[in-house]
C-alpha cells in the first residue's frame, strides 16, 4: 500500500483518527512489555518507528559487511514472500515471490533466514553456526530479545505528522521506540525536524545514501521506476548525480512486477530513447528473462563518521571499543 497523504500533515482526518492511534499504541506497548527469548549470541536489530521504508535493509547490509568475521546471519520476516515456517534463503533457487525482495538482497551478503517467528529463525541460524544475528526490522516484535537496537530514520520523511497508525505513520510513539535503542541513524538531511522528537541523550549517527553506477548514464536520458518505500529518494539521488530523467514511474513498495508491466516500461523507454533504470530491491522482482534489459543502480550508506558505529557495537560484541 501507499502511505496516505494525510500521514504527512496534522489535518482533520489525522485528528479524527488519533483516538484509534492511541489504542494501537497501547496494544503495542502491552505487547512489547513481554519478555523475549535470549539467544546465546548477540542480536542486533535494525528497526524504525514508522511504517514503510526508512533504510533498515541498507543498514543491515552495512552491518553484515562489518561483521563478516563474526559469522553474521540475517533474520527477516520475508515480507511479500509466500514461504512459511523457517527457511534459509537459497539465492540460486529462491525468488522474490518465495522469500521477498529484501531477503534476496541480504542473502547475497550473508546467510539469511526467513521466519515470521523470530525465535524459531534465531534458533535455526545459531544451530547453523551464526555468531551474531542481525534483524532487518522487528523493533516492535518482542519474541526475540535484542542486545542492541538501532532506530533508522529517513531524513526526508522523518516521523510524518508524528501520530500513530491509523492517524499517522508511526508504529508506536517515537519516545517508546527510542527508549529501546542504543542509537539512531539519520539517513539524509533532517528535513522534517525528526531529531527534535528523540531523547536528547540518544546518540545520533548520520549517513547518506550514495548511488553507484550513475556514471554509465552520463549523456543519456533515463526512465526510472521504483517500487520501494519512498521512490522519490531514488529519483532524487539520480537527479543529484546529474542524470537526466525523461520520466519516472512509481509503484507500491514490494510491487510484484509482471512481464507485461516490464515490457510496457521497456517500450516506453524505447519511445523516449531512454534507458530503463531501477533499484536493486526492484531488480530482484523483475522477470528473470527481462532483468538484463534494465540498468540497476546500486545504493550504499556513506557515513559521516565511519568508525562511530563500530565503537557503538563493540561492547555488544564483546570486543574493546
Amino acid at each position: 500500500m501507499r502511505a496516505p497523504e494525510f500521514w504527512r500533515h496534522a489535518g482533520v482526518l489525522a485528528r479524527l483518527l488519533t483516538p484509534a492511534g492511541a489504542i494501537h499504541a497501547a496494544v503495542t506497548a502491552r505487547r512489547m512489555a513481554q519478555a523475549g527469548w535470549h539467544a546465546p549470541v548477540p542480536v542486533i536489530c535494525c528497526g524504525n518507528a514508522t511504517a514503510g521504508g526508512a533504510g533498515k535493509t541498507l543498514l543491515a547490509l552495512d552491518l553484515g559487511a562489518r561483521l563478516a568475521a563474526n559469522r553474521v546471519a540475517f533474520l527477516t520476516r520475508g515480507h511479500g514472500g509466500r514461504v512459511r515456517g523457517v527457511h534459509r534463503v537459497d539465492p540460486a533457487r529462491d525468488d522474490a515471490a518465495a522469500v521477498g525482495d529484501e531477503a534476496l538482497l541480504l542473502a547475497a551478503c550473508a546467510p539469511t533466514w526467513v521466519a515470521a517467528d523470530r525465535v524459531a529463525g534465531a534458533r535455526a541460524a545459531v544451530a547453523d553456526g551464526a555468531g551474531v544475528l542481525v534483524m532487518d526490522d522487528g523493533l516492535q516484535n518482542p519474541g526475540l530479545a535484542k542486545d542492541a537496537s538501532i532506530l533508522v530514520i529517513d531524513g526526508g520523511t522523518g516521523f510524518g505528522n508524528g501520530r500513530v497508525i491509523p492517524a499517522g505513520p508511526l508504529r508506536e510513539p517515537v519516545g517508546a521506540a527510542a527508549a529501546r535503542c542504543i542509537a539512531a541513524v539519520l539517513i539524509g538531511e533532517d528535513r522534517n525536524s525528526a531529531l527534535r522528537a528523540l531523547p536528547p541523550t540518544l546518540p545520533v549517527l548520520r549517513a547518506a545514501l550514495v548511488q553507484h553506477g550513475t556514471a554509465a548514464l552520463a549523456g543519456r536520458p533515463v526512465l526510472a521506476f521504483a517500487g520501494i518505500g519512498i521512490p522519490d529518494k531514488f529519483f532524487a539521488g539520480l537527479r543529484a548525480a546529474g542524470v537526466v530523467l525523461a520520466e519516472t514511474v512509481r509503484f507500491a513498495d514490494h510491487h510484484p512486477y509482471t512481464a507485461a508491466e516490464v515490457r510496457r516500461l521497456l517500450a516506453r523507454a524505447e519511445a523516449l530513447d531512454a534507458l530503463a533504470v531501477t533499484t536493486p530491491k526492484d531488480a530482484v522482482r523483475l522477470p528473470p528473462d527481462l532483468r538484463a534489459r534494465v540498468h540497476v543502480i546500486e545504493v550504499r550508506l556513506e557515513w559521516n563518521d565511519p568508525a562511530a558505529l563500530d565503537a557503538l557495537l563493540a561492547p555488544v560484541l564483546g570486543s574493546p571499543a
